[in-house]
């Protein structure tokens, strides 16, 4: 089995594996979602995989908030079944700075369903 290919998960986003060696992959991840920290960017992502298992990981830091996402899931019935984490380590408040916080600002966690359409 290989993971490489283009998987889309039900809100449209695409998780794209080019490198599929020695239980390691890396591709690039696209969120369809527009309210989302992610959203607009394509992210380099690295992960790694056991058999039917996988996870794989992106994040973002800059001027705005820093957020790094994870993702962990199995394949069942052609169907990657997973489970993500966001931590956001910033916000920014009503005048337009960035705040940082003694902990995350955000930690958010939620399943989704991607399949292979390429």
């Amino acid at each position: 089995m290989t993971w490489t290919g283009i998987w889309r998960n039900q809100y449209g986003s695409t998780l794209t594996i080019m490198q599929d060696r020695n239980g390691l992959i890396e591709g690039r991840f696209k969120t369809a979602l527009q309210d989302s920290a992610f959203f607009g960017h394509e992210l380099p992502v690295t992960g790694v995989w056991f058999g039917d298992c996988i996870n794989f990981a992106f994040g973002m830091a800059g001027e705005g908030p820093t957020s790094i996402c994870s993702f962990t899931g199995m394949l069942r019935d052609n169907k990657l079944q997973t489970v993500w984490h966001v931590v956001t380590s910033k916000k920014i408040d009503r005048s337009g700075r960035v705040e940082t916080l003694g902990w995350a600002h955000s930690v958010q966690t939620n399943a989704d369903t991607f399949e292979r359409v390429a």
